[in-house]
C-alpha cells in the first residue's frame, strides 16, 4: 500500500537527503521523522538532465525499508517515462516529473496513477507558469524550482518563487505547490506568503549539527 500525501493547505517541511550524511542515512532519516517529519523528499538526477548524478532504485528500496514517511521522488531524468516504475516498484509513493522532459504530461500522469502513486509536475526557474497551467488540476502537486536542479546549497531565486502566485489560482486548495531550493528559516515564509505548503529543505537542515533544532527553526519562522 503506498503511503499518501498529507492534505493539501498544511504546511509540511520535506527534507531533502541530497544534504545527508549518506554513510549514516537510516538515521539521519530518523532523526527529522522524530521531529514530526511526514515527508523525505529524494532528488533523482541522472546526469543529463541535470550537471549531477545521485541515487537510483536501489538506494530507494533501502530508504524505503527504514521509515514509514512518504517518499516523495523528484525524477530530475531526461527519460522519467522509462524509470519512473521502476522506482515505484522500489518504494516511492510520490512521483514528480519536469515538464521540460515529457510529451504528453496528461497522458503520463494517467499512466503513473494507474501505478498507485500521487503525481506531480516540476518547473525549472526560467520556465514560465504557463507551461504547466492545463496540467495543475490533474496533479496532487505542483513543484516550483527555486534554484537551478543539480547541485544543493544554492541562493534562492525570489523571482521564480513568484510563480507559485499563480500556479495557486490554477490549483485551488486541494493541490500541494512544493518548492525546492534555497529554503531556510527567511525564505520559507516568503514562499508560504506565495502560495506554497510545502517546502524542500536540504542544507537547512542536515548542514545542521542539530537537526531536530533545524527543523524548529523553519516551524517557528512560519509562526
Amino acid at each position: 500500500m503506498k503511503r499518501r500525501l498529507p492534505k493539501a493547505g498544511t504546511v509540511q517541511i520535506a527534507p531533502s537527503i541530497l544534504s545527508a550524511d549518506f554513510a549514516n542515512l537510516a538515521s539521519e532519516i530518523e532523526q527529522v521523522v522524530s521531529s514530526g517529519i511526514e515527508i523525505i523528499h529524494l532528488d533523482v538526477m541522472d546526469g543529463h538532465f541535470v550537471p549531477n548524478i545521485t541515487i537510483g532504485p536501489p538506494v530507494v528500496k533501502w530508504i524505503r525499508k527504514c521509515t514509514d514517511a512518504v517518499l516523495d521522488t523528484h525524477l530530475m531524468i531526461t527519460d522519467p517515462g522509462t524509470y519512473a516504475e521502476r522506482f515505484i516498484d522500489a518504494g516511492s509513493d510520490h512521483i514528480t516529473f519536469h515538464i521540460e522532459t515529457v510529451g504528453q504530461p496528461a497522458a503520463f500522469i494517467e499512466h503513473l496513477r494507474s501505478l498507485g502513486v500521487t503525481v506531480g509536475v516540476t518547473l525549472n526557474p526560467e520556465t514560465p507558469a504557463q507551461a504547466v497551467r492545463d496540467i495543475v488540476p490533474l496533479c496532487d502537486m505542483v513543484l516550483v524550482m527555486t534554484v537551478h536542479p543539480g547541485f544543493g546549497g544554492q541562493s534562492f531565486i525570489d523571482e521564480a518563487a513568484r510563480k507559485c502566485l499563480q500556479i495557486r489560482k490554477w490549483a485551488g486548495p486541494d493541490v500541494r505547490i512544493e518548492v525546492d531550493g534555497g529554503i531556510d528559516s527567511e525564505t520559507a515564509p516568503v514562499v508560504v506568503k506565495y502560495g506554497a505548503d510545502t517546502l524542500v529543505a536540504g542544507n537547512a537542515i542536515f548542514g545542521r549539527t542539530d537537526r531536530q533544532a533545524a527543523i524548529l527553526a523553519i516551524r517557528d519562522a512560519l509562526t
